[in-house]
């Protein structure tokens, strides 16, 4: 019997397929769609040796199914007592129900159970073995590990006896991923190499098609990767930002070059239920509809540049930010939290999540405590034991100020490079240049110099390597991140090095991607000013990026997605494509997504620092969301040795 033999009942008519052989035609049918496969949830009835496979439109959740049309027992009681049922159906050693999805990939099907489950190696070979009865021999069923727990069974059971096939495999060669869904029409530019685009002129009416495209793309329309990269990428940080398409597909570059479509004006589509992105031939328009960026409009918090001290970061609060720079108030905010607590840190688990009154007991899991102990206490002491803010310094605005003002020709070449944005003339690229030239050449006067020597000497006396980071009043705003717009400058020993790093961030504040992209987003250069921050340099294992949310699934409340690198700059600048994990925050455990180029994933200690990480991310969530739901996913930017992690930058992640 082939696959396609059976004739598969409407999905109206058939909540369910019991004790059936599934065909290919049926599970299209009967399933959904999820990350561009076609799914069917299965459930596995041990005691009466019976296999379902449940209408994906009839019944979203395995528990309510087993409850309603197997034990007879109403939706309503359910859900009323999901926990018992969880622990029942997902962690129980002598369960009756093995619960799971099959998804159809090209030339495979893969079998895997929830993200929570904590099978044990004999129920997973009884599950595969089970289930392979029931579905077609014509193409090979291959167990899929849903978390690292099973990740590290599967690999200690012989290939031969269990066909496995791990997330991060499918992940790498996967045609297609959602990074950033939308819809918008643009002129389709494609380019084979950098050097194409680079001597190309980019207008923000242009659907960008590359392998990797570079991070210091200007404001577009939308953003087709032909190669993977990473939901976290400068890339796709901005494309999020900017509420623009941007997708990865293989073979997009042949694709568009056998349609004819390089140059044409298209309607482009990135649909996180489909399974390709959509590029359809439309006529030019007469004049082209800007897209969802051109509407936004960022208004700065008035700044203060009247003199401010240079000061420790354990000074500052996040209300510091219009002295010195969001980044150093928020490294600021997160000193004084460390140091001193948060009624906020429980935030998000205090928050009711349907039918749970909240998620309290899943974090006195986490942190190993009991349901009754006091969470606050507990929180507060894993934040403690594991996480850390490298010491540093930060210099004001006024520093800035009183610099420009140092040098006449400095400021008369801001004077006209302010004339020219009014005039949006043809001078502005020539002009920035110039004036970024005069700020790195021009002499730090002595008194500034002295400011910052003595504040070194006083705070951060025998440090050995410093990094000197960007804090403009215009980064890490809720509407405008500006990631990777400004200068960070790492491994730098001395004085002299350490000035010319401060004079190179203040420089980048005028950079023309930096100022085309503000002066897009309706920000002011006389709003604008630029607060450094010099932190030492710490010593890591691995490094990365942390977003308290899923990126590739925004309903998804429960996890948090991670990059990992042995080199922290290789995640954020895109050298290299990084290690890529989901952790839960609520049940615990991760899941490997993707390898990157790394030849060998992390060892278990590792993972289990980086839960930890995920944990404290989700907790410090809740300190730094503006309002009483909890729910603004945080950026944390970390390093980390065997014992802690170290955060260089927390800000607001555009969700």
């Amino acid at each position: 019997m082939s696959l396609t033999d059976v004739v598969a009942p409407s999905p109206e008519s058939v909540a369910a397929l019991v004790g059936e052989r599934l065909s290919l035609s049926a599970l299209h049918q009967l399933g959904g769609t999820l990350g561009g496969y076609s799914f069917v949830k299965i459930v596995v009835d041990r005691e009466n040796s019976v296999i379902h496979f449940l209408n994906d439109a009839h019944h979203s959740f395995h528990a309510i199914y087993i409850g309603e049309e197997i034990l007879g027992v109403p939706g309503e009681r359910v859900r009323a007592e999901i926990d018992s049922y969880n622990e029942a159906f997902y962690h129980a050693p002598d369960r009756r129900f093995l619960l799971g999805i099959l998804a159809l990939h090209p030339q495979l099907l893969s079998l895997e159970t929830v993200e929570v489950d904590t099978m044990p190696a004999a129920l997973i070979r009884e599950f595969h073995a089970f289930v392979a009865q029931y579905v077609d021999p014509a193409l090979p069923l291959l167990f899929k590990p849903a978390n690292q727990l099973q990740e590290r069974l599967v690999r200690a059971i012989p290939a031969s006896e269990l066909p496995r096939v791990f997330a991060h495999e499918l992940f790498s060669t996967a045609p297609f991923v959602a990074l950033n869904p939308g819809t918008v029409t643009g002129r389709l530019r494609a380019f084979r190499t950098e050097a194409e685009y680079r001597a190309a002129t980019p207008a923000w009416t242009d659907i960008i098609v590359m392998d990797r495209v570079p991070d210091d793309i200007p404001r577009l329309s939308g953003i087709v990767n032909a190669r993977h990269t990473t939901p976290l990428s400068h890339t796709n940080v901005l494309a999020t930002g900017w509420q623009i398409p941007n997708a990865v597909q293989l073979g997009a570059l042949a694709e568009i070059e056998r349609r004819g479509l390089d140059g044409k004006w298209v309607e482009y589509t990135v649909d996180t239920q489909a399974s390709s992105i959509s590029l359809t031939e439309v006529a030019a328009p007469a004049e082209a509809a800007p897209p969802a960026w051109y509407a936004q409009r960022v208004t700065l918090e008035e700044p203060e540049a009247g003199h401010s001290p240079i000061v420790n970061l354990t000074r500052l609060r996040a209300s510091d930010r219009h002295r010195y720079g969001t980044k150093a108030a928020n490294l600021g905010e997160l000193h004084h939290v460390l140091a001193h607590g948060s009624q906020r840190l429980l935030g998000f688990y205090q928050v009711p999540r349907p039918p749970r009154d909240n998620l309290l007991p899943y974090l006195a899991r986490l942190l190993d405590v009991a349901p009754e102990a006091d969470l606050a206490a507990a929180a507060r002491r894993l934040l403690d034991e594991h996480i850390r803010v490298p010491r540093g310094v930060a210099l004001p605005f006024s520093l800035q100020r009183r610099f420009l003002e140092s040098s006449p020709r400095i400021q008369q070449a801001i004077g006209k490079l302010k004339m020219a944005l009014e005039l949006d003339g043809r001078e502005i690229e020539p002009l920035c240049v110039e004036l970024q030239g005069l700020i790195r050449s021009a002499r730090l006067p002595g008194a500034l110099a002295g400011e910052i020597d003595s504040a070194l000497v006083s705070q951060l006396a025998g440090v050995r390597a410093f990094v000197v980071r960007s804090s403009s009043n215009a980064e890490d705003l809720a509407g405008f991140s500006a990631a990777g717009i400004y200068e960070s400058l790492n491994h730098v020993t001395t004085a002299e090095r350490i000035f010319a790093g401060v004079k190179e961030v203040w420089a980048s504040l005028v950079s023309v991607r930096s100022v085309r992209l503000r002066h897009q987003a309706g920000i002011s250069l006389d709003e604008c000013f630029m607060g450094v921050v010099i932190q030492e340099q710490v010593p890591a294992d691995f490094g990365g990026v942390l977003v308290t949310t899923n990126p590739m699934n925004r309903a998804d409340f429960r996890s948090v997605y991670v990059n990992v690198s042995p080199e922290v700059t290789d995640v954020v600048d895109g050298s290299a494509l990084p290690m890529q994990y989901l952790y839960s925050t609520v049940e615990g455990g991760g899941r490997t997504v993707s390898l990157g180029d790394a030849a060998a994933d992390l060892d278990e200690r590792a993972h289990e620092q980086l839960q930890r990480l995920a944990v404290a991310g989700r907790l410090l969530q809740g300190h730094f969301s503006p309002d009483y739901t909890f729910g603004s996913p945080v950026d944390v930017e970390w390093l980390a040795d065997r014992d802690h992690v170290h955060i260089v930058q927390l800000r607001p992640y555009s969700a």
